[in-house]
């Protein structure tokens, strides 16, 4: 079943479980991503493969699922000649898609579509994403993120996730675009030890959204799990809000071959430790699956 309860009252009473990587999952299943879209693409050729790797999450054990438009935005769209109209439309998709998987899973429990607002550097496609520092003002990546942040909203999803962001600039201009909008958000960094990707200190970073009523937690994601800890103890301590975790599976991308290596990291057991300094919305990112995100919500409820 879907939920009318808020996602702020479900962290207050408890740990709630985020989905998996949803590129890998698409690959798993044949698609093909290679596309300066990446997922977003299917938003208009296939909608059901979404539907259905939101599905598989959600029969893992995942309460909220994010979804596909982390790489969607007008400029991208347009590119592709998709005009503002059929964009918009697109970026409802997104939404829907992921409520009629929650629809279809019959879970029994609250599930919660989260719609993905990811960060400038994505619509780039030249990994910006995990350096930061464009060359733009806030105030221009504010009139970026606005026009995708309204079209989600329209939609009507549970929670907009603010997420991979790789600059405390960035946040700003992101934090700035979701006031007053009707719909909650969380903030998650991408990060590499104790600052963000663009080096600012993690102190800072998570300070701007202490104060900041529409976001109801704070954390990262798509890092290295080693780096997660670390993360929860300051985003806990500097903002008092409940914390978001979902790093990737420790192995690292080659983006000279476009390929994963190394080896996983990332074991279900690390949750409860982060789950005791204050992690409430815990899953994966990049690399971590449905198994791996059936074993986060074996050990968050075992």
């Amino acid at each position: 079943m879907t939920s009318s309860d808020s996602l702020a009252d479900a962290l207050a009473a408890g740990t709630v479980v985020l989905d998996g990587g949803m590129s890998n999952q698409l690959e798993a299943a044949g698609h093909d991503l290679g596309d300066e879209l990446w997922s977003a693409r299917l938003l208009a050729d296939q909608p059901d493969a979404l539907v259905e790797a939101h599905l598989a999450y959600f029969r893992a054990g995942a309460d909220v699922a994010i979804t596909a438009s982390y790489q969607a935005s007008f400029e991208g769209f347009a590119g592709r000649g998709i005009g503002r109209e059929r964009a918009a439309e697109l970026f409802g998709v997104s939404v829907r898609a992921a409520r009629e998987a929650a629809r279809r899973a019959g879970a029994g429990r609250p599930l919660w579509v989260a719609a993905s607002v990811g960060p400038y550097g994505a619509m780039l496609a030249d990994g910006s994403e995990y350096r930061g520092r464009y060359g733009l003002s806030v105030g221009e990546l504010e009139r970026f993120h606005r026009p995708r942040v309204e079209a989600l909203v329209a939609a009507g999803p549970d929670v907009l996730a603010l997420e991979t962001v790789p600059d405390a600039e960035e946040a700003e201009a992101l934090l700035r675009a979701v006031r007053g909008a009707g719909v909650p958000a969380w903030l998650s960094y991408t990060v590499s030890g104790d600052r963000t990707r663009a080096g600012q200190p993690l102190e800072e970073a998570f300070a701007l959204a202490a104060e900041a009523p529409e976001v109801v937690a704070v954390g990262v994601n798509c890092c290295a799990p080693e780096d997660v800890a670390g993360a929860v103890a300051v985003a806990g301590r500097v903002t008092g809000k409940p914390v978001v975790v979902y790093p990737n599976s420790g192995e690292s991308w080659d983006a000279r071959a476009r390929a994963w290596d190394g080896r996983a990291t990332f074991a279900a057991e690390q949750v409860l430790g982060w789950q005791a300094s204050g992690a409430r919305l815990i899953g994966g990112c990049c690399r971590v699956g449905p198994e791996g995100v059936a074993a986060i919500a074996g050990a968050l409820r075992g």
